[in-house]
């Protein structure tokens, strides 16, 4: 039976046959999800369920293929690029509704996670038992070629599941649609890789519940005894060399993301201040994605920063048993190809008193040396560069119910007067 690693990349392409087991130097993947007796799973869709079998305890969805296709993005700005961070145990995915003539819960791969969405929230052991693991694949390049590869980027639980107003570039409108929160879950214990046997066995309606449950991983063993408490505990995480190159802190070339960075760029230039409202919210989603509670501050004046930008709090741990960290930002519009000067970066963390931490957000990127500067002297502060800027950027928009980047901005420069304040950072602890 084969097997899926995490981070390997597959050929995916007719005939669809497990036959032979490599092309082109690739794995085959038809010969990695094989089940004899069965029909071959395909990712023709983006959301793709294998058919439900009927066992003792109920009906059982063996799983439900996830397919993310970057180079299919919108033409311009679209607001619907998944979010793949695999190595975070972070995954945002949007549905399969494309109308506004169409019920977003009716679509065929939304309805399909949506009924997995109560199972895999449910307190209920049995339930979840019961639930669907999500495999997720994301298409991407390989020796020149732009289609027929897709790399496994792991295992997932839903999380959460949102109504978002998304909008078609081209047919021009809007429509309804679902954004999904998938927590990646580790397989170290399985040393990154999940063998097909496991949904070999939930595909057969004559294996129980309880063996083809003992056949899966560790993690979503361990999910399925405890529920979502236990993520937390259970999320991927990779311990990489923490030094992240230029090409992956900027967008590719030509793509929507460089387009959108460099519309960032060209809107506030000549007027840079009034980019740190942007980078205040951008810090507000970055600093909240972890589940803290995050809540923006002010904006302080241009003429008297003296290092910081914005001011903000981060609220960790719930009532009694908690506390709140003083957030100070800094804000770079700077040429996009450029890297961001290391001196404005010990500005920031200059500022910083005992127990508060730093975000600085840019443009650019930060080159090495900058980035080995803060890992060695362990500074408390989180670097946004370019890529991830529009990243976050998009996510907000599609949370505004925003398709176009300058409408986007519009709204962030509007609010910018009201937002500052020549108050001391230390007084958010008190707000």
């Amino acid at each position: 039976m084969g097997k899926l690693r995490i981070g390997d990349v597959y050929r995916y392409g007719r005939p669809y046959a497990p036959e032979p087991p490599e092309i082109d130097g690739l794995p085959n993947f038809f010969a990695r999800v094989y089940s004899p007796g069965k029909t071959l799973p395909t990712l023709e869709r983006g959301i793709n369920g294998l058919a439900p079998v009927n066992t003792a305890t109920g009906a059982r969805r063996p799983a439900v293929l996830i397919s993310s296709s970057p180079h299919k993005s919108g033409s311009d700005w679209t607001p619907w690029q998944d979010t793949f961070e695999p190595d975070l145990g972070f995954v945002r995915y949007y549905g399969d509704t494309k109308r506004a003539d169409v019920d977003p819960t009716k679509s065929q791969g939304n309805a399909i996670l949506l009924q997995e969405f109560q199972r895999h929230c449910s307190p209920d052991r049995e339930i979840r038992a019961l639930a669907t693991p999500m495999l997720l694949f994301r298409r991407v390049q390989k020796d020149g070629r732009a289609k027929g590869n897709v790399q496994f980027a792991g295992v997932a639980v839903l999380e959460t599941a949102s109504r978002v107003t998304q909008f078609s570039g081209e047919s021009k409108h809007y429509f309804t649609n679902y954004a999904f929160e998938l927590a990646v879950l580790s397989l170290t214990a399985e040393n990154e890789e999940i063998d097909w046997g496991w949904i070999n066995f939930r595909r057969d309606n004559s294996v129980s519940t309880k063996v083809s449950l003992d056949a899966a991983p560790e993690s979503w063993q361990e999910w399925v005894r405890v529920g979502s408490g236990a993520i937390p505990r259970l999320r991927r995480h990779v311990a990489r060399v923490s030094i992240v190159s230029t090409i992956d802190q900027r967008p590719t070339p030509g793509s929507p993301q460089e387009k959108m960075l460099q519309a960032i760029y060209l809107f506030f230039e000549g007027k840079k201040a009034r980019f740190e409202g942007l980078a205040s919210a951008v810090a507000a989603q970055v600093l909240s994605r972890a589940g803290a509670v995050y809540r923006e501050g002010w904006l302080t004046p241009a003429s008297a920063d003296h290092g910081t930008d914005f001011v903000g709090r981060l609220t960790i741990g719930e009532g009694f048993s908690s506390t709140k960290v003083v957030v100070l930002g800094q804000a770079k519009c700077e040429k996009i190809n450029s890297p961001t000067g290391g001196v404005h970066v010990a500005r920031t963390v200059a500022r910083l008193r005992r127990g508060w931490i730093g975000v600085y957000v840019t443009t650019s990127y930060f080159s090495d040396s900058v980035q080995r500067e803060v890992l060695e002297d362990q500074y408390p502060i989180v670097l946004v560069h370019g890529l991830e800027l529009v990243r976050t950027v998009d996510q907000l928009m599609s949370k505004a119910g925003v398709s176009e980047i300058g409408e986007f901005l519009d709204l962030i420069n509007q609010k910018y007067e009201s937002q500052i304040s020549h108050r001391r950072a230390e007084e958010i602890l008190f707000d």
